[in-house]
């Protein structure tokens, strides 16, 4: 890291996990503290540039959002601020400390750990929410290390989350794989009109966020069917370098826009041809129907409307 080494950044992460625990400890509030992502992972575990993600379990969770004093307690912040955690509801306050070193902390509130354990192990002996076990595992199951568990309450929440380490990969049903195939075609007409009209935010933006979002869920399924059905996808692309197919690591290096009229043809375009292989191949292992005419006719128009860019 420029101007920090990796024995720095370990040493800063070590010295303040060792005094959040300190600190967490003397806290009656807090109920439990545990870090999670690659700080606590064995697969792909932290690098220097990695960050530290603590979760803190409160009966106070208000304080934490509404207060940033606390943070000084275990080193010196440039800034921070609250965003939503990928859970939904609940909000981290996330810090850039000296040395560009961060650290996120995602705040839950303990009646929403509570009923997390409980939706996830109820129904009378029926089988556990395999939703809320999912959602689990996906902040959990990779690696978690608890640093204060006052009621156990997070030992039970790792437990379930390692019964769902590896769920099994999410295969498309025809008409989920239909619904994304559509939903491409039809914002690549979106895209192409827009760009023709000559916004060219709004163009970039569709192109290189939204339909880049419905490639990457094309990208995933065409690297389960490639393999073994148990091939590893991560989520929302990490290590996609690793496990995507050869030819959409190719792709890909054409398939975003700068922000300029003809480049932003050039990418839709790439992106259209990149898009097709991975779902006729996907289509082919899975015996799906693909649009082939409804593609075709898109294709075409496309190239038509942009020609004269």
């Amino acid at each position: 890291m420029t101007g920090t080494n990796s024995s720095e950044v370990k040493e800063f992460y070590t010295s303040l996990t060792d005094r959040f625990s300190a600190w967490v400890t003397s806290r009656p509030d807090i109920r439990a503290a545990i870090v999670v992502g690659s700080r606590a992972r064995v697969d792909h575990p932290a690098d220097e540039w990695a960050d530290l993600d603590i979760v803190m379990v409160t009966t106070d969770p208000e304080y934490y959002v509404s207060n940033s004093d606390w943070i000084k307690n275990f080193g010196r912040p440039l800034l921070t601020f609250i965003e939503p955690t990928s859970m939904g509801d609940e909000r981290e306050r996330r810090v850039l400390y000296e040395k560009m070193l961060d650290v996120d902390f995602a705040i839950f509130p303990l009646e929403r750990v509570r009923s997390l354990l409980g939706s996830a192990t109820e129904s009378k002996g029926a089988s556990p929410n395999q939703a809320i076990l999912v959602q689990v595992s996906n902040m959990l199951g990779r690696g978690v290390r608890i640093l204060v568990d006052k009621d156990g309450i997070m030992s039970k929440i790792s437990g379930l989350a390692s019964a769902v380490k590896n769920p099994p990969p999410s295969i498309p049903t025809q008409d989920e794989f239909l619904g994304v195939v559509n939903s491409f075609l039809y914002h690549v007409v979106y895209t192409a009109k827009h760009l023709r009209r000559g916004e060219l935010w709004w163009t970039v933006t569709c192109l290189d966020c939204y339909l880049q979002h419905l490639l990457l869920r094309m990208i995933e399924w065409h690297a389960l069917v490639s393999h073994d059905l148990k091939h590893d996808t991560w989520f929302r692309g990490r290590f996609l370098e690793e496990w995507a197919h050869p030819r959409t690591i190719e792709g890909l290096q054409e398939a975003f826009a700068h922000y300029d009229k003809v480049d932003v043809k050039r990418a839709l375009l790439a992106a259209t041809d990149l898009f097709r292989f991975l779902a006729t191949e996907t289509a082919a292992e899975l015996n799906f129907s693909f649009p082939t005419e409804v593609d075709k006719n898109v294709t075409e128009w496309i190239r038509t409307c942009l020609s004269g860019l």
